[in-house]
């Protein structure tokens, strides 16, 4: 469902909304980080360097994307603002060999993190406002739940 405020013709607000998977009725965090998993998959190929430049990009425009349409739809971190949500996904995936357990393991690891915000998440969310505070939430989760399964490889593998 699209919010009051949501502007059809503003493709920032698509963005933030995760080009619609935002508008999911239930748990639009999860599917903007499904969403966020798909988009992955062309990025995945990419050189490190590169992949982290992407990172490193889409994060600093999300600051501005999250905090523009956040600020226009009068609403703090909206739900169905979750470019946040790809751009965690993606740091999640960091390095990940691309399979379908690499994938999942990521997926789950990322969103029970980004659901149960334990420190230091949970205080940057209650303490980092505007764009930078709905990003960075998300990318502290990502780095976290990249550390996991980063080490999870190491031991298995």
């Amino acid at each position: 469902m699209r919010p009051a405020g949501f502007d059809r013709t503003n493709p920032v607000h698509w963005l933030a909304f995760g080009l619609g998977s935002g508008f999911a009725p239930k748990a639009p965090g999860t599917c903007g980080s499904a969403a966020g998993v798909l988009l992955y998959l062309p990025l995945a190929d990419l050189p490190l360097a590169i992949y982290c430049f992407v990172i490193a990009l889409a994060f600093t425009a999300g600051v501005w994307i999250c905090g523009s349409t956040s600020r226009q739809l009068r609403v703090h971190d909206h739900g169905g603002i979750v470019w946040d949500e790809f751009v965690g996904v993606w740091i999640t995936l960091t390095a990940v060999p691309l399979t379908l357990s690499g994938l999942l393991c990521g997926f789950i690891l990322f969103r029970v993190l980004d659901i149960v915000k334990p420190w230091p998440i949970n205080w940057v969310d209650k303490k980092v406002h505007g764009g930078l505070g709905i990003m960075l939430d998300d990318a502290i989760a990502g780095v976290l739940a990249g550390t996991g399964l980063q080490a999870c490889y190491r031991l298995l593998y």
